[in-house]
């Protein structure tokens, strides 16, 4: 097996979207976003058992992470759509919080280069749901974050795809990998 062998492409990729998922995680917990917590927590459990598929040649949990691959894709262009408000979707709805906070993202008030400025007046503590701030601007708008997240994980996700399909097609109909391919590993679906 070389340095370049799909199989080693395959757990490179999924060692990045381990480490980008738990990342994104962390800051959907800092905005109390429920559904996006819900979904990463099952996506990094999809990855953990994929990686150990394909580094063990376990079949059926590669199978299952290319299946949640086409889900993953599904959520963040949805996550993307919302963000856009594209298709009767808004940003400002409690679609991510479940409608059980009134808590947005996290990078609405704490985005690079965000400055904040500390409401003075006592009326605040009056109002159903008080913000302590006020954010005057921001060098990219909160939604541009959450769409970059989202297209960070579209890509990986679709690199994921395209490697492993490339990888069943090349070993799964016979290509000789010696001649043509010589980069290419053993077969993943022949074992397991």
């Amino acid at each position: 097996m070389g340095c370049c062998s799909a199989r080693c492409m395959l757990i490179l990729l999924c060692c990045l979207q381990l480490i980008t998922a738990l990342e994104r995680q962390v800051f959907d917990f800092l905005g109390y976003q429920w559904a996006p917590i819900m979904i990463n927590f099952f996506h990094i459990i999809t990855v953990i058992l994929g990686l150990f598929g394909v580094i063990q040649y376990r079949t059926r949990y590669v199978i299952l992470y290319l299946l949640w691959m086409l889900l993953w894709v599904g959520w963040n262009v949805f996550v993307c759509c919302l963000y856009l408000d594209l298709g009767g979707l808004s940003k400002d709805s409690d679609i991510l919080s479940l409608g059980v906070s009134s808590h947005r993202s996290w990078w609405k008030d704490n985005g690079p280069g965000c400055e904040s400025d500390a409401l003075l007046s006592t009326g605040w503590q009056s109002q159903k749901n008080p913000q302590l701030t006020t954010v005057l601007s921001c060098w990219l708008e909160y939604q541009y974050i959450e769409i970059l997240h989202c297209i960070v994980q579209l890509l990986i996700s679709v690199s994921v795809l395209c490697c492993c399909l490339l990888y069943v097609f090349f070993f799964q109909f016979g290509i000789n990998s010696t001649s043509s391919f010589p980069y290419l590993s053993p077969p993943l679906w022949g074992v397991g």
